[in-house]
């Protein structure tokens, strides 16, 4: 697939960079994050090199579920502003040359939302079809076997009207029927208010499970489920998620937003290749611009492995697609945490150099790696609801260290979770003085990406390596750029493509060296080849 033109729309050569807003900077000491926080931090975002920022939800919410439980679609949680505050946020964001998107929520909203305090109050209140009611199964009991992401029956019962209602998530998150026109209205209505405020975009939450089939019959059994592992995959998602009239619905989102111009919708969906590419929509009728890509994240750090989930998923985009990468976000653990450091350098240029756009999620850039939660400072439902099998999200979503002073600079007071335990020398601050850092190589490779189109847009191929060894080619016209990476522990052998040389050296995991053949260990190179004489 050619891609050389540098003509391209922003989303496809830009890179994404993920805030969690509650815990990139407090601005009014109340150890949790806010706007006017992410304003002040915008530098470090803007010198990193990226091109747009995904903000996590911001709108008004009980934070049941830490703001994925909405209660107002149109306004901002008075935890992190005001609108006032966002319009601020959002011109210094565009001052700076970026874009800005937003985290929109479909599938549910929160119980406290007045739309569902109207829909739980009569059978026959108008915004009763807002929500999924159902009567009890025959013999009562929940409508089916449906199971809640977090565990549990995906089903609550209300005393009041005598029917269940359904959440895929908390009790406290109840879906929404986007099969209800008025409903479907309201929510677009909603994604236009944001549009028109000036956003550039939204990240759409759990897209794949916005509509559910039908007659809500029950999902298969899973046989391979076994205790240990998560509650929900007790069952298959067949008939909760991915139905054929979600697309439409995600047309009508990618209509809208491409009726403001310049906008961008990435959509939240977990999916196998084959009905992953089909939410890219048709040429004449496009869905989302970018369905999130979480193959680095699901599958093991093996070049092996590596090779296959590239290769296969750069083959499954269609024509009028284009692909995107992830290592790493509120709901995942950390990279380094993962793979470790030395690793987690080489899974920079892995993720900066793919041919599809990336999302770097706050705190990679400077190599955060695992964060103990000691369990009185768990604050994660999913955690609290299914301990010990390793879901817990707080790891994640940690505050971000800016500098050796007290709480790091994040914050005056106790941040709403714990530091990493090394952030006195692991921070914004510390790794800008040293020329070998984390934050040097990211921004390095953001520069590189940003000067030669060839490793933003430019076509990809994967190449022969040694075992051990990741390696494949970007190429745009005349130019071929290798990408080798090492990801064992044991020097191995560099394999040039027949009839190239190496021209020089663009980027490395290691302090720079002449070329001699070999991979060391834990080494990536960015090599520029010409053909031999």
């Amino acid at each position: 697939m050619q891609h050389g033109s540098t003509d391209r729309p922003w989303w496809e050569r830009g890179v994404i960079y993920q805030i969690y807003p509650r815990s990139f900077q407090d601005s009014d000491g109340d150890g949790i994050g806010d706007l006017a926080g992410i304003e002040a931090r915008l530098d470090h975002v803007a010198t990193l090199g990226v091109d747009a920022i995904w903000l996590s939800p911001v709108f008004p919410s009980p934070m049941a579920d830490f703001g994925y439980d909405v209660a107002d679609y149109c306004g901002i949680d008075p935890m992190f502003g005001d609108l006032a505050a966002f319009d601020r946020l959002l011109a210094a964001v565009h001052a700076r040359g970026l874009k800005l998107l937003l985290d929109f929520v479909p599938n549910h909203s929160s119980d406290r939302h007045p739309w569902f305090q109207q829909s739980r109050s009569s059978r026959d209140d108008p915004r009763r079809d807002w929500y999924i009611w159902r009567d009890p199964a025959p013999g009562g009991g929940p409508p089916n076997n449906w199971i809640s992401d977090f565990g549990g029956p995906a089903w609550e019962h209300d005393a009041a009207t005598g029917q269940y209602f359904l959440h895929t998530f908390l009790k406290e998150q109840p879906d929404l029927n986007w099969r209800d026109p008025d409903l479907r209205a309201a929510m677009m209505a909603a994604m236009r208010f944001w549009f028109d405020r000036g956003v550039d975009g939204f990240r759409i939450d759990v897209l794949w499970h916005i509509v559910k089939a039908r007659g809500l019959p029950d999902n298969p059994v899973n046989p391979d489920w076994h205790p240990g592992l998560n509650a929900r995959d007790q069952v298959i998602q067949t008939f909760s998620t991915d139905q054929p009239e979600a697309h439409a619905i995600a047309a009508d989102m990618r209509a809208l937003a491409d009726s403001f111009g310049d906008r961008a919708l990435v959509g939240e969906i977990f999916l196998p290749n084959d009905r992953h590419a089909r939410w890219f929509g048709k040429p004449d009728r496009p869905e989302v611009h970018l369905p999130f890509n979480f193959q680095l994240i699901e599958n093991a750090w093996d070049a092996a492995v590596l090779a296959r989930v590239i290769g296969d998923y750069d083959a499954s985009i269609p024509a009028h697609g284009w692909p995107n990468w992830v290592f790493g976000s509120h709901d995942a653990p950390r990279i380094a945490a993962r793979i470790g450091e030395a690793q987690a350098r080489l899974a920079a240029v892995l993720l900066l150099t793919l041919r599809g756009t990336p999302t770097l999620f706050q705190g990679d850039e400077i190599g955060i790696g695992e964060v103990a939660i000691p369990p009185d400072r768990v604050r994660d439902p999913q955690e609290i609801r299914q301990p010990g099998i390793g879901l817990g999200r707080d790891r994640s979503r940690t505050p971000m260290p800016w500098d050796a002073s007290a709480h790091a600079g994040f914050s005056s007071a106790e941040p709403w979770l714990p530091l990493n335990a090394d952030w006195s020398t692991r921070n914004v601050t510390a790794q800008e003085a040293d020329a070998g850092s984390m934050l040097h190589l990211y921004r390095s490779l953001l520069a590189l990406r940003r000067a030669n189109a060839t490793l933003s847009i430019g076509d990809f191929a994967l190449v022969e390596a040694d075992t051990g060894v990741l390696a494949y080619e970007r190429r745009s016209g005349a130019e071929r750029l290798l990408v080798a990476l090492n990801l064992g522990g044991e020097p191995r052998p560099l394999r040039l493509p027949a009839g190239a040389v190496v021209a020089e050296t663009l980027a490395s995991t290691l302090p720079l060296r002449t070329i001699d053949g070999m991979l060391a260990p834990d080494e990536g190179l960015i090599l520029r080849l010409t053909e031999a004489d």
